[in-house]
């Protein structure tokens, strides 16, 4: 599973003309479920990206987090996360999730930041739609979150 966050002083995403979602500072995040992937793993990009300390304090430092500012999360889903490019100049998409259990992983991980890390302001987009994203990065700052990076041990 991979989530792409990213910083955004505002951010939207628009379908067949349609504002559907539409946030002020906070994190778009790109989620993309691969083949295999679990609802432990969505847990776990959940609790990091609500734990995420991106946002600077009265310092200048990262050192403040999504409650720490009061911010919002536009979830947007994007199988184009598992693009294998090693061969030939059109990605392969073979690694993404089935489309139905990766709706289901999407969904799941929504309703994590919303009902479990009490983030009252989470935006989506519309899983499988044409979207229209619009964003100002906010530094920029891009972060990406890979489950089975985050699973790895880390090396003392």
């Amino acid at each position: 599973m991979r989530a792409v966050i990213q910083r955004v002083t505002h951010a939207s995403v628009t379908i067949d003309g349609v504002v559907k979602g539409k946030i002020g500072q906070g994190f778009l995040v790109l989620f993309g479920a691969g083949e295999g992937d679990t609802p432990a793993q969505a847990e776990l990009l959940a609790k990091k990206t609500a734990g995420m300390r991106i946002f600077c304090d009265d310092e200048g430092r990262m050192n403040r987090s999504l409650a720490d500012v009061g911010g919002s999360v536009l979830v947007i889903s994007q199988f184009t996360l598992y693009a294998d490019c090693r061969r030939g100049n059109r990605p392969s998409f073979t690694g993404a999730g089935d489309p139905s259990a990766a709706n289901e992983l999407y969904e799941y991980y929504v309703k994590l930041l919303r009902e479990t890390h009490h983030i009252a302001d989470v935006q989506t987009g519309e899983f499988g739609a044409h979207m229209k994203v619009e964003l100002l990065n906010d530094g920029p700052v891009t972060i990406l979150l890979d489950s089975e990076e985050l699973e790895r041990p880390r090396r003392a």
